[in-house]
């Protein structure tokens, strides 16, 4: 089964279910469970705000995701009261990552390419989120690789599925790129 985690995404960084997926239930969450869990029949536990779990199946089931066995009752935290592991996704601050940014540092966009293209820091490579499924695949981070989006929802989504496939070596920069544009770092168009 998927765990899919419905929190938001400040509190899925902090601490989450090793393998579990972030796909926030206060963002465009319909399109990208849509994008993201690619089989309509996928088996699915959620992890949600303690008094929301029913919302999250209301909401995966009307768009057809029906298949949800069960929440984690308690949330995180009763997972944490019983001594299970959890995982976090390092983060900084716009303003901390742009004091490196003289470093040589990958970093990965993961905004729609139309929202790159209006504006995106200096050697950056850019990976739609809508395309993770694919790009994924032979994508490899043996160094820190900072991921950034707009806002910092999309790029936790993707920093998730990335963590699922073991790719660990991941900093997300929070706040997103409209966080970056309001740093001293070079936007290129």
């Amino acid at each position: 089964a998927l765990i899919l985690d419905v929190r938001k995404a400040d509190e899925f960084v902090s601490a989450h279910i090793p393998n579990s997926i972030f796909i926030g239930i206060d963002g465009q969450f319909a399109p990208w469970v849509g994008t993201i869990v690619e089989d309509i029949n996928q088996k699915i536990i959620i992890v949600a705000p303690e008094g929301r779990e029913e919302e999250t199946v209301l909401r995966l089931s009307r768009v057809g995701y029906d298949n949800c066995i069960g929440f984690l009752k308690g949330g995180i935290k009763a997972w944490k009261d019983a001594g299970e592991l959890t995982e976090s996704i390092q983060s900084i601050t716009a303003e901390e990552f742009s004091k490196l940014k003289s470093q040589d540092l990958k970093v990965v966009d993961v905004r729609k390419p139309g929202e790159f293209e209006n504006g995106h820091l200096k050697t950056v490579s850019n990976q739609p989120l809508d395309f993770i499924s694919k790009w994924s695949l032979n994508f490899e981070a043996p160094s820190p690789t900072y991921i950034h989006c707009a806002g910092g929802y999309r790029s936790v989504i993707a920093a998730s599925i990335l963590r699922k496939k073991g790719i660990k070596n991941l900093i997300d920069i929070t706040g997103g790129f409209s966080a970056l544009q309001k740093t001293n770092l070079e936007i290129v168009k």
